[in-house]
C-alpha cells in the first residue's frame, strides 16, 4: 500500500468519525425544537435559530480572516446550499412540531439511499459494497424499529421526506464547494442564506397562514433554546462539512442512522415514549451496520500507525 493511498484511507476514516459526531448531535437540537411547539411558530423559530448562527459565524469569520473571508467565488452555489438547508429546516421543524420525533426521524432515513444515488449521478463517486451493505442493514433496522407508516400520518409524512431529499442535495453541494473556501466561510454562507430564506418564509407565514402568525416577541426561554440549538446544530454542520472534505458523500450517508439511536433515547428518557422488543431488534441492526463501518475505519488506523 502506497503512502498516498494510506493517507487517503486515513482521511476517509477521519471523515466517518466527524460524521458520526455530527449526526449524533443533531437530535439534541431536534428535541429542543420540539419542546417549543406551541410557544412560537416553526418558521419563526427556524429563522431565529439560523439568524443567531449566521451572526456568530460572521463574527468568527471576520476575526479569523478579516474582510477577505467574505469574498467568495461561484456565489450561486452557496445560495443553493443555503436554500437546501432552508428546505431541510422548514420541513423537518414543521414535521417534529406535529409528529413524534422518532417517527419523523425514521421517515427521513431515506436520505442515505438518495445521497448514494446523487453522489453517483452528479459527483461520479462509487459507493463501496460494504457501504451499500451497511446502508441496507441499517435501513432494515429503521423499518423494524419504528415501522414508519406514511399512510398513517397522511400529508404530514411528506415533510420529513422532503427534508431527506434536501439533506442529500445539501451534502452533494457541500462536496462541490469543499475546496473553494475555508470551512468558516463555507459555514457562514450556508447559514446566512438559510437565515434569509427562513426570515422570508416566517414573514409570508405570518401574513398568509393564520397558524403561522407570530403572536409577538419570543419569551426569553424561547430565545435561550434557539441559542442552544444554534450552538449545537452549527457545530454539527461544521463537523459534517469537514467530513465531506475528507471522504465521499456516499461513505458518510450511512452514519446518519446514529440519529435514530439518539432520538429513541430522547423519546424514552425525556418524553416517556415506550420502546418494545421489536424496536430493540431494529436498533441492534442499526448498531451492527455502524460497527461494520467502524471496523473498516479501525483497520485504516492500524495500517497508518504501523
Amino acid at each position: 500500500m502506497t503512502a498516498e493511498h494510506s493517507r487517503e484511507r486515513a482521511a476517509a476514516a477521519g471523515g466517518i468519525t466527524l460524521a458520526l459526531l455530527a449526526f449524533a448531535g443533531f437530535p439534541l437540537g431536534d428535541a429542543l425544537i420540539k419542546s417549543m411547539a406551541g410557544d412560537w411558530p416553526a418558521p419563526a423559530v427556524a429563522a431565529l435559530r439560523f439568524s443567531i448562527g449566521a451572526l456568530a459565524l460572521a463574527l468568527i469569520l471576520f476575526l479569523r480572516e478579516g474582510r477577505r473571508g467574505f469574498q467568495v467565488s461561484r456565489p450561486w452555489l452557496h445560495v443553493a446550499r443555503g436554500f437546501a438547508l432552508f428546505v431541510v429546516t422548514i420541513s423537518f421543524f414543521s414535521a417534529i412540531y406535529i409528529m413524534p420525533l422518532a417517527d419523523a426521524v425514521a421517515i427521513s432515513f431515506v436520505n442515505p439511499i438518495l445521497t448514494a444515488l446523487f453522489s453517483g449521478w452528479f459527483l461520479k463517486e462509487k459507493m463501496p459494497p460494504r457501504t451499500w451493505f451497511a446502508t441496507i442493514i441499517a435501513f432494515a433496522g429503521v423499518l423494524i424499529m419504528l415501522r414508519p407508516n406514511v399512510a398513517a400520518f397522511g400529508w404530514v409524512a411528506i415533510l420529513p421526506l422532503i427534508a431527506a431529499f434536501a439533506m442529500s442535495t445539501m451534502l452533494i453541494l457541500n462536496r462541490m464547494v469543499s475546496t473553494q473556501r475555508s470551512i468558516f466561510a463555507a459555514q457562514f454562507y450556508i447559514a446566512f442564506w438559510a437565515a434569509i430564506f427562513l426570515i422570508l418564509a416566517a414573514l409570508l407565514g405570518h401574513w398568509l397562514i393564520p397558524v403561522m402568525a407570530v403572536p409577538g416577541p419570543p419569551d426569553w426561554d424561547v430565545i435561550l433554546r434557539c441559542l442552544l440549538v444554534a450552538l449545537t446544530a452549527t457545530g454539527c454542520h461544521f463537523l459534517l462539512f469537514m467530513a465531506t472534505v475528507r471522504t465521499t458523500a456516499a461513505a458518510i450517508a450511512p452514519i446518519v442512522y446514529i440519529q435514530l439511536l439518539v432520538a429513541t433515547a430522547i423519546s424514552v428518557f425525556v418524553f416517556g415514549d415506550p420502546i418494545d422488543r421489536t424496536a430493540m431488534l431494529g436498533g441492534l441492526l442499526i448498531i451492527f451496520s455502524g460497527l461494520l463501518l467502524w471496523r473498516s475505519s479501525r483497520k485504516v488506523t492500524t495500517v497508518v500507525e504501523a
